[in-house]
């Protein structure tokens, strides 16, 4: 179990004590990622005296795919799984994941508003538990697509069980240039390369939306390297024939719609409006997507109203 962590004093011990109450889970590893509050600290509190726990501390902070890697070296355990510092596992986890030929397994998601915990209802989540099916590259695409007003589901946020013999055989590891989009660009990649993904309907693991969360907020380098990222991914895609090229267009336009739009907001910043407005003259397809975000923002957008207990994949997504 690998537990990246960032200043998360408050929450790392409910994260490390839910993995170390999972039997099967053989080591947990908290990468403390040059937190400057007592994160370290609090994840060895929460220590229950097995020898399990291994706290590894970066001096300064590297980001979260550069957590991941040092946390894959150091560890031994066949199988890897990622918990998020401020999220937690319901008990029985991982004995209900067992069995099947996969490289990885992603369970259901709970998500919570920060502080809901009294919202969970236990009967909704078994209610998909015998449910299972592969995942394709197309689908995983297609569904990393964000749409305004809706509240977040892209399968980006799926936090599989992982073979650690397919991270080996397929050459994976996470692209230590990002710090967006790094789970969505590693489980692609996995797919373009031929790797068994699937899903289950039984929920394992709570996710907590906070309120100006980091996820939620994308920096003009995040999206440029992402960009980076996804446009090298693109030309694996095609050359290994493993997909549908034009599906990942479709995601990388959505992405380079957000950096335009980022750039333009900076430049703004800098040089004023009418300057900014100036720069994207010679490219009248991105002035029209970057007016009409920026008019979103103004005006805004509903937003689906959120429910106390929202999951990840309904039975929709195990029809035949």
């Amino acid at each position: 179990m690998i537990i990246p962590a960032l200043d998360a004093s408050a929450t790392i011990g409910r994260a490390v004590a839910s993995a170390l109450a999972q039997p099967e889970v053989s080591e947990v590893i908290v990468v403390d990622d040059g937190s400057r509050d007592g994160t370290g600290a609090a994840a060895l509190a929460a220590d229950d005296g097995s020898a399990r726990l291994k706290l590894i501390r970066f001096e300064a902070n590297c980001g979260p795919a550069a957590a991941r890697n040092a946390a894959f070296d150091a560890g031994a355990a066949p199988f890897v799984a990622i918990l998020d510092a401020d999220d937690y596992l319901l008990p029985g986890r991982f004995a209900e994941m067992a069995g099947g030929a996969w490289d990885m397994l992603a369970d259901n998601i709970v998500f919570l508003p920060e502080g809901g915990e009294s919202g969970l209802d236990p009967a909704r989540l078994d209610r998909l538990s015998r449910r299972r099916r592969l995942l394709g590259l197309d689908e995983f695409v297609a569904r990393n697509i964000s749409r305004r007003g809706r509240p977040r589901a892209e399968l980006g946020f799926l936090k599989p069980v992982i073979r650690r013999e397919a991270l080996l055989r397929l050459g994976l590891r996470y692209d230590e240039r990002l710090r967006l989009g790094e789970d969505f660009i590693l489980y692609a990649t996995a797919l373009a390369r031929g790797a068994r993904i699937e899903i289950a309907g039984r929920c394992g693991y709570v996710a907590i939306e906070r309120a100006g969360s980091l996820s939620g907020q994308h920096r003009t380098a995040d999206l440029a390297a992402l960009v980076e990222a996804e446009t090298a991914l693109l030309g694996e895609v095609a050359g290994r024939q493993a997909g549908d090229p034009a599906v990942l267009e479709r995601h990388l336009a959505s992405v380079r719609r957000k950096l335009h739009h980022r750039l333009f907001l900076d430049a703004r910043r800098n040089a004023g409006l009418l300057r900014a407005v100036a720069g994207l003259l010679p490219q009248p397809w991105v002035l029209a997507g970057v007016a009409a975000d920026v008019l979103q923002d103004k005006i805004g957008r509903p937003v689906a109203a959120r429910p106390a207990q929202r999951l990840l994949f309904e039975a929709s997504d195990f029809a035949l």
